[in-house]
């Protein structure tokens, strides 16, 4: 491969922190993938980590000093010729960090993680100083080491 030329391919979109705004990152998601073995997997994935950013992050508050307005997350999609990578980046807090939990039967809330771990190859979640970044992989082929290589 050419050191100024990438197979791969990468997206990116920032959404309010408005819950109707999952459903548009997940539309977004299998707009992409469309010819993809991964879509569906994909598209739930970026639909568990969106109302996570929503829900429990201060993406989905309201900014302070604006009673109109809302946070804001940030969607990528890396394509590869043998995985597809999906990271959300939210506005974080201080209250919570993501963690894969065990929720009780009767529990509304809690398994999304759960979901996204069982589905992805790897999950890898970032803190920084302006909020988190999960990061799903799903590989489409053998991998050696963790990798699709």
């Amino acid at each position: 491969m050419h050191e100024y030329t990438s197979k791969g391919r990468v997206w990116g979109l920032t959404c309010p922190g408005l819950p109707e705004e999952v459903s548009r990152a997940r539309r977004w998601t299998r707009d992409i993938l469309r010819d993809s073995p991964l879509a569906e997997d994909a598209e739930l994935i970026v639909s568990e980590l969106s109302a996570n950013a929503v829900l429990h992050t201060a993406s989905g508050r309201r900014a302070p000093g604006d009673p109109g307005g809302h946070g804001s997350f940030h969607l990528a999609v890396a394509v590869l010729a043998r995985s597809v990578a999906l990271s959300v980046t939210d506005a974080g807090t201080t209250d919570s960090a993501p963690t894969i939990g065990r929720p009780s039967d009767e529990s509304a809330h809690g398994r999304g993680l759960g979901i996204v771990n069982a589905l992805a190859h790897r999950v890898e979640i970032r803190h920084g100083e302006h909020g988190r970044t999960v990061t799903a992989e799903l590989f489409t082929g053998p991998t050696v080491g963790g990798h699709p290589w």
